[in-house]
């Protein structure tokens, strides 16, 4: 058992309002600088949606992340000595028009157009050409149009729906729709990794993020096309690839990455897991049914003695093990089980999990009538709005049975505390829903509290690692920005 520590995440997409404050919190601090225009860190999408770029989880189209070839897993873009013939031109990589092309206005026309009885206007050019640009497409284009015609129907997680349940979310006059903020997942099993030839990309050892060293970065994008979920760019201007870095000069103080912090739904948890390294790839290479309880198998209870002692003797500090022991992601994660990884069929065992939007669940009008009782309480997940089948798409590799377990409970939290509230329904009936929903009310209230009543520290449980030589003190922090990872692209001399 080779027991290493991961720092992970949870979003609880029931409590995601859509305010996009994450991802401008994340641009004003790393992408606010020329090459990085077209680069979301963090991006919000709405689903059903195409996203961002246009339509990632189309793995046909892309080839990312992994497949299971027998009994190996072998890279959907390339072979370990294919990419060298992919070096200069790689089809599976996504262009600019698949993102958007970046643009400002000519702002100065508004102080110097000629008076006149109309009002001038900011005429929008290109950031890359500096010519006029016809808008058509931006990183959250379809934020809101679940019903579109455009975006909603060319979602890739429709490919299983019937009919019927697609006629039923691209309703208009009854539209559903979710949030789906993402950044990078800093998997378990990275695609991007394995596919870069110059061995620029790796996961650091003591938290596990995936950073891009700048200095042997050479821009093939070997690593964008291999990455499933697009979350790695392109900096034109560098010539270098960059990603999300989790904001770890902020995690070695102990302190939340700034679209943690910001965020105003308070949807974002953050902790510390244990996790065997030895089992990681034979836990990729079950079907796709077993896919979620087998990256469940490969996180470690963090109470267990001989974990623990597992861990102390690989280096782990006793601060981190407490750390996971609060951890608000092993009780998402594992305790309660309600929290899922993003399309874990790509087999890159993400750590960023997602609890699934309850949203209005029992909310068909038939006939003009909107009737439900608490007699058919859990029959009424058939009729949900936002299908059982595509959310088992995003959140379970197609296992139904997981993701209806997760509903189940969190639909279970909601009656029982309305009847601790309101009590406005017999006692024994809320005891029958929560026993087959699998919980008891002392987890329903643990999960309660986590949901709707954490404080900052429950949120986040980390560990202080007070790397001070991680970044040089001196070196100039606009420099520092586009460090994803250690070195820069001019290293700055040192004296002796």
């Amino acid at each position: 058992m080779n027991v290493r520590s991961h720092v992970s995440m949870v979003f609880h997409l029931d409590k995601c309002i859509g305010c996009h404050t994450c991802s401008v919190a994340c641009k004003n601090i790393w992408t606010d600088r020329e090459g990085a225009e077209y680069m979301w860190w963090n991006n919000v999408e709405t689903k059903p949606g195409t996203g961002f770029p246009v339509q990632w989880e189309n793995q046909e189209k892309y080839k990312g992340g992994w497949k299971l070839d027998g009994k190996k897993l072998k890279l959907k873009s390339q072979s370990k000595t294919g990419h060298w013939f992919s070096l200069f031109y790689n089809p599976n990589q996504p262009g600019l028009d698949e993102y958007y092309e970046p643009w400002t206005y000519k702002y100065q026309d508004l102080f110097d157009a000629p008076a006149g009885d109309d009002q001038p206007t900011a005429i929008p050019v290109s950031k890359i050409t500096g010519q006029p640009i016809d808008i058509k497409a931006g990183p959250n284009w379809d934020d809101d149009l679940s019903g579109s015609t455009i975006y909603a129907k060319n979602d890739p997680n429709f490919g299983e729906l019937t009919d019927q349940e697609k006629e039923q979310l691209l309703e208009i006059e009854n539209i559903a729709m979710m949030y789906l903020p993402r950044i990078c997942n800093h998997c378990t099993n990275p695609s991007c990794v394995a596919a870069c030839p110059s061995g620029a990309i790796y996961k650091r050892g003591e938290d596990g993020i995936v950073l891009i060293n700048q200095d042997k970065c050479r821009g093939w994008r070997a690593c964008v096309a291999a990455c499933p979920y697009k979350k790695i760019y392109y900096n034109w201007k560098t010539g270098k690839s960059e990603k999300c870095i989790l904001c770890y000069p902020r995690l070695e103080t102990g302190q939340a990455p700034a679209c943690f912090h910001s965020c105003v739904g308070r949807i974002r948890y953050m902790g510390v897991i244990l996790y065997d390294a030895d089992r990681i790839e034979d836990s990729m290479k079950v079907e796709d049914h077993d896919l979620v309880e087998s990256q469940r198998s490969l996180i470690l209870n963090p109470f267990d003695a001989d974990v623990i002692a597992a861990a102390k003797l690989n280096g782990i500090t006793p601060e981190t093990i407490e750390a996971a022991q609060h951890s608000p992601v092993y009780k998402y994660v594992m305790e309660w089980k309600l929290a899922l990884p993003l399309h874990i069929e790509y087999r890159t065992a993400p750590m960023l999990f997602y609890v699934p939007p309850l949203l209005p669940v029992m909310g068909r009008v038939e006939n003009g009538i909107y009737n439900h009782t608490v007699d058919e309480f859990f029959s009424g997940l058939g009729k949900a709005r936002m299908t059982l089948d595509y959310l088992s798409n995003l959140f379970s590799a197609g296992n139904k049975e997981i993701i209806t377990y997760s509903v189940r409970k969190m639909l279970a939290v909601r009656y029982y505390r309305r009847f601790r509230e309101v009590a406005d329904f017999n006692h024994d009936r809320v005891k029958e829903i929560l026993a087959a929903a699998d919980c008891t009310p002392e987890q329903a209230d643990a999960i309660y509290e986590m949901t709707s009543l954490p404080t900052v520290e429950e949120r986040f449980v980390l560990a202080p690692m007070q790397r001070e030589m991680a970044i040089e003190p001196t070196m100039d922090p606009e420099v520092c920005k586009s460090c994803t990872g250690f070195g820069t692209v001019n290293p700055p001399a040192r004296g002796n």
